[in-house]
């Protein structure tokens, strides 16, 4: 489980003012506490991302002979659900910044030690959900992780066409819409030795992803592992 390393800072003004309030207990003094972070960790396990079989390497032994199949190592919180997914609906929907830092630190507890150069590719998310929510997600959960790792690069090396609308969409329709959604950055040059890790709040159909799995592999990345936030298991 994640190392608890004890603070002895003295709070902010802000923190004594409006202390957080842990959102799985209700413990004061951050907005998901260590033991409830180790709950999360606890009563979820890595799954693969197709057939929802537990793994621990990140690749799936149940699809890994499959040759229709071609997904990186993958790496996932855990089910959204309970408190996970509580957690994402108030990040993600009611903007509560707080829960990057725990969640990145949770994933990063799933993620396993990678050598070398290691770039974190925030799956982009689409502009008018920027402005409505008032913050990029993917990009601050991406950031948060790279401060975890001080040589970790967050790069934006995926950029959207469109703003094409996955929310609400079938099965079909989130495939058609996330087959042209990306495309490289002309401004970001690729590193052909460097592990770049894409990141993703959701795992539903997993269109989008696999549509910029395909992107990346084309513009020559080899190296690539997937780390998502959580998997829905209602698809």
């Amino acid at each position: 489980m994640p190392n608890i390393v004890k603070t002895t800072t003295f709070p902010s003004l802000l923190d004594v003012i409006a202390p957080h309030y842990c959102r799985g207990c209700g413990h004061i003094g951050k907005p998901i506490c260590d033991r409830c972070e180790k709950n999360i960790l606890r009563s979820n396990h890595n799954l693969c991302p197709l057939c929802k079989q537990k793994i621990k390497s990140g690749i799936c032994s149940h699809c890994k002979n499959n040759k229709s199949i071609s997904l990186p190592p993958s790496f996932i919180i855990g089910e959204r659900s309970g408190l996970l997914n509580d957690i994402i609906h108030d990040y993600k929907y009611n903007s509560v910044r707080a829960y990057a830092k725990p969640l990145a630190k949770m994933l990063d507890y799933r993620l396993p030690k990678i050598d070398g150069t290691v770039n974190i590719v925030p799956l982009p998310t689409i502009n008018s959900h920027i402005r409505s929510r008032g913050l990029d997600h993917t990009l601050l959960i991406a950031k948060k992780l790279a401060h975890l790792h001080p040589s970790y690069k967050v790069t934006k090396l995926l950029l959207r066409n469109a703003n094409t609308i996955q929310v609400g969409s079938n099965h079909d329709q989130r495939i058609a819409q996330a087959a042209n959604a990306y495309r490289i950055n002309p401004k970001i040059n690729i590193n052909k030795n460097a592990t770049y890790i894409l990141l993703d709040d959701v795992w539903t159909t997993g269109a989008s992803l696999q549509s910029a799995v395909k992107i990346l592999k084309a513009n020559g990345v080899e190296k690539i592992i997937l780390a998502i936030l959580s998997l829905s298991i209602l698809n």
